[in-house]
């Protein structure tokens, strides 16, 4: 008896043992909260036709622990397209949303912006943005949500300004989208971005990749994206700016966190 509960005692302490060491990994995963729940003191604010860091219509804003994007105090939307900037740029990382969208699109919203909205990387600084500019040059992992009839995907891909790479070749469309679900309602959606600076990029929902390209870079048919380049020096993009959008859609973001990863 002595001898097998010795050895029943050795086989749990060994599988103690294996479990702890599988979570080590996942325990030293250093992830950086970029919405901090509370404020957003290291963001900066972009609405077209107003000046980097002026605040329009309280467009974005925290309350009760959650990233808000509202439209309360618009009449009209009138493609005021917002952004909200973290302050640090980054180029190999990953990065985590956690977002819903909620309530009714804003008055004069574009039929396609209904429950749209995205997380741009590797954008240019808002304070490169001309007053009256759109979207900043920027890859978009494009964010949607169903209208409760069609299939829609999410986590799609956007380039203003902007080109990728697939399968090797240039892909020139602005839009692509993925291979994901619908997600309709107002029901929390967790995608994650996976960014290797110049090398590639891949969209990831629930562990499956549901989009993947390579080389992101400048389009240099499009005027500004040209300046930036030979600013830059080069078309290639290897880091950037991560914003967060508004298309005129409510949208609340509870969780923003971005893990470095080394190359």
């Amino acid at each position: 008896m002595k001898s097998w509960s010795l050895i029943i005692t050795c086989c749990l302490c060994l599988s103690t043992s294996l479990t702890a060491f599988a979570k080590e990994p996942a325990e030293q995963e250093n992830w950086i909260q970029l919405f901090n729940g509370k404020d957003m003191s290291d963001w900066t604010v972009k609405i077209k036709g107003y000046p980097a860091g002026e605040n329009y219509g309280n467009t974005f804003r925290v309350e009760d622990g959650l990233l808000k994007v509202r439209y309360d105090q618009y009449d009209q939307f009138e493609k005021r397209y917002g952004h909200l900037f973290y302050k640090t740029p980054y180029s190999n990382y990953r990065l985590r949303i956690e977002y819903r969208f909620v309530g009714d699109q804003v008055a004069g919203g574009e039929g396609w912006a209904l429950r749209n909205s995205g997380a741009m990387l590797h954008g240019e600084s808002p304070a490169e943005m001309a007053v009256d500019q759109d979207f900043p040059v920027s890859i978009e992992m494009q964010l949607l949500g169903g209208d409760g009839k069609k299939n829609r995907t999410t986590a799609n891909l956007c380039t203003p300004g902007t080109n990728v790479e697939m399968n090797g070749k240039l892909f020139l469309p602005h839009c692509t989208n993925s291979t994901s679900k619908t997600y309709h309602g107002e029901q929390w959606v967790t995608v994650e971005i996976e960014v290797h600076g110049n090398k590639f990029i891949r969209h990831i929902i629930d562990g499956e990749t549901v989009l993947e390209y390579q080389k992101p870079q400048y389009d240099d048919r499009d005027k500004h994206a040209k300046e930036l380049a030979e600013k830059s020096g080069g078309l290639m993009l290897s880091s950037g700016t991560i914003s967060l959008q508004s298309e005129s859609h409510p949208i609340d973001f509870r969780k923003v966190e971005l893990l470095v990863l080394e190359e």
